[in-house]
């Protein structure tokens, strides 16, 4: 499937990309100075609804030399590893939310928040300006690299419904039939309600895929967005 742009007539600055092991070397005898390099990789958000595919796609686009990153992942960091975190969760839920190694419990959290709007916006409170700061440190390292990569990827599960595209030159939207998305997932609680349905995400993206079909197509529309924009 191709890449479907839609604003044609937004011009996206040039880009580079995240993960060092997928950074190119520069060709022997040439330096940053040789070539004019774009400021910072293009930053590219990719969103859409539960089981519609977005990981699928951050490593497709991994694979085609983007630097990638996962606010999932980041949030699951924070929750593992951060000790301030860890004591606000305790003092607002109590110890029933960490596991036997005093951890926070992601599943025990997950059902005292995705049940209880108030609770689960708190938690939202709490961890997006961090991820937000991640995500910043990580685009600065990207474009002071000397080569940098061309685009920067990002898994945002939340991007519109946070005001979070703001941040990005791009959104790709990857979406699936509803029988396909509940082959792929379990998922039946809140948090499926509370995101923007995704005839909105559509009408906002620059780059929407409709993923029911092989790899293969996944990986000819993520080749198609890099050249376009990247």
């Amino acid at each position: 499937m191709s890449p479907r742009p839609r604003s044609p007539s937004r011009k996206p600055s040039p880009s580079p990309s995240r993960n060092p092991l997928l950074t190119k070397n520069p060709p022997p005898g040439t330096s940053p100075t040789a070539r004019t390099l774009p400021p910072r990789p293009v930053a590219i958000a990719i969103t859409g609804g539960i089981g519609a595919g977005k990981t699928e796609a951050l490593r497709a686009f991994a694979r085609h030399g983007a630097a990638v990153a996962s606010s999932d992942e980041v949030v699951h960091r924070l929750l593992r590893d951060d000790d301030e975190v860890r004591r606000a969760i305790v003092a607002r839920f109590g110890t029933e939310v960490l596991d036997d190694s005093g951890g926070v419990d992601r599943a025990a959290l997950g059902r005292v928040v995705f049940g209880d709007r108030e609770q689960l916006d708190w938690l939202e409170a709490l961890l997006h300006p961090r991820v937000v700061r991640e995500y910043v440190a990580w685009r600065e390292e990207l474009g002071g690299r000397p080569f940098p990569p061309r685009a920067a990827a990002v898994e945002v599960p939340l991007l519109y419904e946070t005001g979070g595209e703001e941040r990005f030159d791009k959104v790709v939207v990857v979406t699936a039939p509803p029988e396909v998305r509940a082959l792929r997932t379990d998922v039946s609680d809140a948090r499926e309600e509370r995101l923007i349905p995704d005839d909105e995400k559509i009408r906002r993206a620059d780059f929407v895929y409709v993923n029911d079909g092989p790899l293969a197509d996944l990986d000819r529309f993520v080749a198609g967005v890099l050249e376009q924009i990247a």
